[in-house]
């Protein structure tokens, strides 16, 4: 993440300002094209998130709750709330932990699965047509000495 011994001490130059400007352009219209789709399939981009993350947690096929916190970054209690309402629509449904009763696992249902491979996939189409379009600046373009 972050590396505070490398990060730029001045004010950041008028092409510095330039370049994080670009990059957060080019993200928010991602997150804007993840928006739309998913409102397309009756479903919000975080309730998305919720199933993408469960779908990719590596190595198996499920996440608990206290892991998909930390994959939003929010608070627990919001991941029970979202979990809640996706279950309601039939994506997902819970389990409580045979290892850990205190924990409880989330799984895609068919449903919810159907749903995050057709919705990731518009989004790997997406950002394939933003090769060489959407750029993290470098450090040098973000005025950070090596």
């Amino acid at each position: 993440m972050t590396n505070f011994k490398t990060m730029a001490k001045k004010i950041p130059t008028k092409s510095e300002f330039e370049a994080l400007s670009d990059f957060r352009y080019h993200l928010r219209c991602f997150e804007r094209f993840s928006e739309n789709i998913t409102r397309q399939y009756g479903i919000t981009n975080l309730q998305y998130l919720l199933l993408l993350h469960i779908k990719g947690y590596k190595n198996r096929e499920w996440a608990t709750i206290g892991e998909l916190a930390q994959r939003l970054q929010t608070l627990h209690n919001g991941v029970v709330s979202l979990a809640s309402r996706c279950e309601k629509l039939g994506l997902l449904y819970r389990q409580r932990s045979t290892v850990d009763k205190r924990e409880v696992n989330l799984y895609l249902t068919p449903e919810g699965n159907a749903l995050v491979k057709t919705i990731a996939g518009a989004h790997r189409d997406e950002l394939l047509s933003l090769q060489g379009v959407f750029k993290i600046p470098s450090a040098e373009e973000l005025g950070v000495e090596s």
